[in-house]
């Protein structure tokens, strides 16, 4: 299996004014993508961890990793750019950089639940009791449907095959990941209500999303928070410190 992290300099993120590229923040001396890769390193089905973003600023962990891709323009393209190093049947955990508390554990649980079930692309989720017990007070967003209130993870599975046949179909899905009303609409009308209602389901979505994009989609309820709980404000950065003090 491979590992592509996504560390594409940010600009809307309030956090650059720490470093340009907000990977390379450092949380107790360690750059905050090396949490991450760490994390990666220790799963031992894990073989090749490949990261996307500015080779020039991802220098100081180039011998951390096996592979850097330059960043493209958007994260669509970034997504594209890394899967294209890799054959149509790998499989990839494509991870954001910002989640620094994740863990081997945490990552381990979600590829064993998702390998159980046969799907095209896997996406965690972290029910909203779960979270506030790990991480009280810490604001997130949250989606209440019929299965209960839901928060998104930051590392989703699919084969690189899958990435490069729907990655921009999805372009408006990646633009909107924190607006749920905005993905509801994309979704049509009926979806909108039921969202408001509260009465979607989780088999409902993922029916959904296969009709979109012609892939099987499954979400998979993680029990680990540190998998949805990325670093893009000062709170959750002093958050993060305290939690990897």
């Amino acid at each position: 299996m491979k590992a592509l992290i996504l560390a594409g300099a940010e600009n809307d993120s309030h956090l650059t004014k720490f470093k340009s590229n907000k990977a390379l923040i450092k949380i107790h001396d360690k750059e905050m993508v090396r949490y991450i890769i760490d994390a990666f390193k220790d799963l031992d089905f894990v073989d090749t961890i490949a990261v996307v973003g500015p080779r020039e600023a991802l220098l100081p962990i180039e011998n951390q990793v096996d592979i850097i891709v330059d960043s493209a323009a958007s994260l669509t393209d970034n997504i594209l750019s890394g899967a294209s190093i890799f054959s149509d049947d790998d499989m990839l955990l494509i991870s954001t950089s910002d989640i620094p508390m994740i863990t081997p554990e945490a990552i381990r649980d979600f590829v064993e639940k998702s390998l159980s079930i046969d799907a095209d692309f896997y996406y965690p989720i972290v029910l909203k009791e779960e979270n506030e017990k790990k991480y009280p007070g810490v604001k997130r967003t949250y989606v209440r449907i019929k299965d209960g209130v839901f928060t998104g993870g930051n590392i989703v599975m699919i084969k690189a095959g899958k990435v490069k046949q729907c990655i921009k179909k999805a372009e408006a899905f990646m633009a909107y990941r924190k607006k749920p009303w905005k993905l509801a609409k994309i979704l049509g009308l009926k979806f909108v209500l039921k969202f408001l209602l509260g009465t979607l389901t989780i088999k409902e979505l993922q029916e959904r999303v296969a009709e979109l994009f012609g892939i099987k989609a499954r979400a998979i309820i993680s029990p680990y928070p540190e998998i949805a709980t990325d670093v893009d404000k000062d709170s959750d950065l002093e958050l993060a410190a305290k939690a990897l003090g």
